[in-house]
């Protein structure tokens, strides 16, 4: 079986996922063909090759036209997916991924999971990095996610609700009973994005599995941190 394992010592989101995949081996283009499906307009991919402290890795940013972030509720978003030509697989685990965040938004803003509307992550790059990582993961034909403990940042940060103390409360409640630590930085190791699309796919938490390593990719993050501001990807055969 072909399995994956999410290294996530420096953080984990969308974009760092993308990142991660791409420098794994899945190809760019195939992705932006497979992106096409969703009949969104106004966006494009940027890729780079950077180096953080000592190691090489691919920088992944979704750049749009959209002046301000769109507010989308889940209902326009899964039909946004359910009329893509995306295969089902891919439809129906980036559905989930969706309903799962807007289950933590209800939750935390004491609302109904119908009257959930995204800010950030209503907008097209966050779905953008959603549904490319289940086609990446897809692409690649990883049967089996794990993934290490999360780190999470402290201090607070500006979004679409206002001012939110750190780890953002959605990401907190995507993180109900996964492993997780301090790491004593101020800053958002972990975004919603990131926690909505590890804490869906993965199957554990912990230790990295038995396989024979077969492809290792890295994801650069956008923090500038005293560590590398990287997701490391490590994929091959479990035995």
């Amino acid at each position: 079986m072909r399995i994956a394992y999410f290294d996530s010592f420096s953080g984990i989101c969308g974009d760092m996922i993308l990142g991660a995949l791409v420098d794994s081996g899945l190809r760019i283009e195939r992705l932006e063909e497979e992106l096409e499906k969703l009949g969104l307009e106004g966006f494009r991919i940027e890729k780079r090759k950077i180096k953080k402290g000592l190691i090489s890795a691919t920088r992944i940013e979704v750049v749009t036209k959209e002046k301000e972030r769109m507010r989308r509720d889940l209902r326009e978003i899964t039909t946004l997916i359910e009329k893509s030509t995306l295969e089902d697989k891919v439809k129906i685990l980036s559905a989930a991924i969706f309903f799962n965040l807007a289950r933590a938004e209800a939750k935390v803003h004491g609302t109904s999971i119908e009257e959930v509307r995204f800010h950030e992550v209503g907008a097209t790059d966050a779905i953008i990095d959603i549904v490319g990582a289940v086609v990446g993961i897809a692409e690649l034909e990883i049967e089996r996610i794990y993934s290490s403990p999360l780190p999470l940042g402290k201090g607070f940060i500006r979004c679409g609700h206002g001012i939110l103390p750190l780890p953002a409360p959605a990401t907190l409640e995507l993180l109900k009973n996964i492993p997780v630590y301090g790491k004593g930085v101020k800053e958002e190791l972990v975004t919603p994005t990131g926690a909505a699309i590890i804490s869906t796919l993965a199957s554990s938490f912990g230790r990295m599995p038995r396989m024979r390593i077969e492809r290792i990719g890295y994801g650069a993050g956008g923090r500038h941190l005293t560590h590398p501001n990287l997701l490391r990807l490590i994929i091959g055969e479990s035995y």
